[in-house]
């Protein structure tokens, strides 16, 4: 069950987009989940854009989580020397965010993100490093965000988050809010476990977001359905 405390206040909102070559750069266009899956098995090649190599090696580490024995049959393999690559990764946007799953394909040019960590710098911490890379490269293997579960059972007071969200420092388009938070995803479209709201993939929301008053905190890491969801997907 979602929490019924309110959820500790944060701007740190993360939003996803399946790339379209045809989309200005940071559109959003729905898509398919399973149509943005990676095949079991796959080398998936990463790089920095900018940012500092320390912060590069704890993002590596904790991307790696995903990848680590008995979980997603993947591997990451970041490069130093090269930007041509699947991800590139960068630090210098506003807000966290990824492209979802392997769509990131259709985007070609060769400087321009796939995902962004608008708010880590090397002095962050250990546990905010890995909530925020965990999510993004959540994405990045193809997942959604959990409350748009086909089963999620949230009753959004729209005008509130639209409020919230669409003003600063977020300032989300109509678009962005109804593909990351009104859009919830049916059986036919994704391939998907029980709801869980302990998800690394679960948004934070507060009280005053749903017409019933429940919320969600940030959830720290891995939860155990992650790991078995993931494993099941990428056996």
């Amino acid at each position: 069950m979602l929490s019924e405390d309110a959820a500790p206040e944060t701007d740190r909102y993360c939003f996803a987009w399946l790339a379209d070559p045809a989309a200005a750069h940071g559109a959003n266009k729905a898509a398919l989940l399973k149509e943005a899956m990676w095949t079991s098995g796959d080398v998936i090649t990463a790089s920095f854009l900018d940012g500092d190599p320390e912060l590069w090696d704890k993002v590596e580490r904790a991307a790696s989580l995903w990848t680590a024995p008995g979980l997603a049959n993947l591997a990451f393999e970041f490069r130093r020397d090269t930007t041509d690559t699947l991800l590139r990764i960068s630090f210098r946007h506003p807000g966290s965010w990824s492209v979802i799953g392997a769509s990131c394909r259709r985007i070609t040019d060769l400087e321009r993100p796939t995902m962004n960590f608008g708010w880590l710098h090397p002095r962050s911490s250990q546990a905010d490093i890995e909530q925020v890379v965990l999510h993004e490269f959540g994405h990045a293997l193809g997942l959604l965000h959990e409350h748009q579960h086909p089963e999620n059972g949230i009753r959004w007071d729209e005008a509130a988050v639209r409020r919230a969200l669409s003003g600063p420092p977020n300032h989300w388009s109509e678009e962005q809010l109804d593909l990351n938070i009104f859009r919830a995803f049916s059986k036919g479209e994704t391939s998907y476990a029980a709801f869980d709201p302990a998800s690394i993939m679960m948004y934070p929301f507060p009280r005053s977001w749903t017409l019933d008053r429940t919320s969600s905190r940030l959830n720290p890491g891995l939860s155990p359905a992650d790991k078995r969801f993931i494993r099941q997907q990428y056996p």
